[in-house]
């Protein structure tokens, strides 16, 4: 499977452009799809709201926005290709969650018949997902949806009982 077919988004959200709108376009003409993509990735409130909006600098790293506004810029950036496969290398780490929900929600309406794989450590982010692999140290200990794991894989189920305790005391 070729490039053009895999889409990830990780890392720095722009990096031969020194504004938001071109990162998030597909051709020149291409003006109105920017903002669209960057409503998917849960990006467009704030990137109105940076001064010049669209056209405003983003500076090499993404290092004058937030650590979740690069995630979400990154995802928008993403989008822009449309391949069939997604890679979400821990992409939503630095949302909170109900960014996290809005982002995952948006991205189910917007591919729907795209694979998402999703890499990440926060169970509120994959719960949902079709299939769950658990890896322990590098090795796959567990396979299936989220309540199969629960049911079946104690290293699952610890996860999800110490992420349940650490919401339950913030």
């Amino acid at each position: 499977m070729g490039p053009r077919r895999t889409r990830a988004a990780a890392g720095v959200p722009v990096r031969r452009h020194d504004r938001v709108e071109p990162a998030l376009r597909r051709r020149r003409r291409d003006r109105r799809r920017p903002l669209a993509r960057a409503r998917v990735a849960q990006a467009k409130d704030f990137v109105q709201a940076l001064p010049g909006g669209l056209d405003a600098p983003i500076a090499q790293g993404g290092t004058n926005v937030s650590g979740g506004q690069r995630q979400r810029l990154a995802i928008a950036r993403a989008l822009v290709k449309r391949p069939e496969i997604y890679i979400f290398d821990d992409s939503f780490s630095a949302l909170d969650l109900q960014t996290d929900a809005a982002l995952r929600r948006a991205l189910d309406t917007h591919l729907p018949g795209a694979t998402r794989i999703v890499v990440a450590q926060r169970v509120s982010t994959i719960r949902h997902a079709d299939q769950i692999v658990v890896l322990d140290h590098g090795r796959m200990v567990g396979i299936g949806t989220h309540d199969e794991l629960v049911a079946s894989s104690e290293t699952y189920r610890e996860i999800v009982e110490s992420q349940l305790a650490a919401e339950a005391t913030s």
